[in-house]
């Protein structure tokens, strides 16, 4: 007999190994359509784990931060087997959640344009609709990356994923940087309506000046939404000062964070057209951009 603990404390028994969707499904139907992947005594695991001894489980969905970065993660495996499909030749080379979306690495024979992300993308989404199944393979002896079989797709990334494409269904890709090796970049979200929100012009954006920083400027981004800013990240590998030209066109608001900033817990503030307003902490920010609400007489 295998005891199950759930994260409000019940306990169930099942008399045989199960995988971690066979728990989702047994608790409701409901739970086993939104489950992304497993948490296991802890350790994040895929949905097909299978689960041999007592343990304590609970079940990711997109609700939650991990679930979002699996479903990020997985549309950039998808990214690659689109890629390789349109372009047999290409040589991949890895792919990672980024902030409110991902990426992958590609090396090119011919670079890639801008004009074409679109066939990119449409090819995505006919891999979505296919619903093909996501499956862990084996492990490689760093045991940090793993073979997924994506249909007849296989490629090492770290896991887990989502179970089949068919939750891959909100998504976008927005840029290409690079030459003969290339990063093409996308955003991803549970549902139409989050990618719709994050397409709305943004009050200010983040910009990070290289990928140490990565982590703590998509945090950033986080507390300035949870002010209620509409905020927005870029987390793309390119130069800083390419990146701060681009957005000052169209943004009132730039925070760049560096090393200084990320050490120190601040940001340095700019306005689109130039104005330096210095080192601010992330209050500062929010009561400028955001300013409290006082009652009227």
């Amino acid at each position: 007999m295998i005891h199950i603990t759930l994260p409000d404390g019940s306990l169930r028994e099942y008399d045989q190994p199960l995988s971690v969707f066979e728990v989702a499904a047994s608790i409701s139907l409901g739970l086993a359509n939104a489950a992304l992947a497993g948490r296991v005594d802890g350790v994040l695991v895929d949905c097909g784990f299978l689960i041999e001894c007592d343990a304590r489980v609970s079940i990711v969905t997109s609700q939650e931060p991990d679930g979002l970065e699996i479903l990020r993660r997985s549309c950039a495996l998808m990214l690659a087997m689109a890629v390789k499909q349109l372009h047999p030749n290409t040589q991949l080379r890895a792919g990672s959640a980024l902030g409110d979306g991902f990426f992958y690495e590609f090396a090119f024979q011919r670079s890639l344009t801008l004009a074409a992300l679109p066939v990119i993308e449409a090819r995505m989404r006919e891999l979505a609709a296919t619903n093909h199944s996501i499956r862990r393979q084996e492990q490689t002896p760093t045991e940090r990356l793993s073979l997924y079989r994506l249909g007849d797709f296989e490629g090492f990334a770290a896991g887990p994923h989502v179970p089949t494409t068919k939750v891959l269904q909100a998504f976008a890709l927005d840029h290409i940087s690079g030459t003969l090796q290339q990063r093409i970049y996308g955003t991803c979200w549970p549902s139409q309506q989050e990618l719709d929100t994050w397409r709305a012009p943004p009050q200010v954006v983040v910009v990070n000046i290289d990928e140490r920083q990565s982590d703590y400027a998509h945090s950033v981004t986080e507390a300035l939404r949870r002010h209620g800013l509409r905020a927005n990240s870029d987390l793309r590998h390119e130069k800083i000062s390419r990146k701060i030209r681009q957005h000052s066109q169209k943004v009132p608001y730039l925070l760049v964070v560096g090393e200084k900033e990320k050490d120190g817990g601040f940001v340095s503030m700019r306005s689109g057209s130039g104005e330096d307003f210095g080192e601010k902490g992330i209050e500062a920010v929010c009561d400028l951009l955001n300013p409290p609400k006082t009652g009227g007489a």
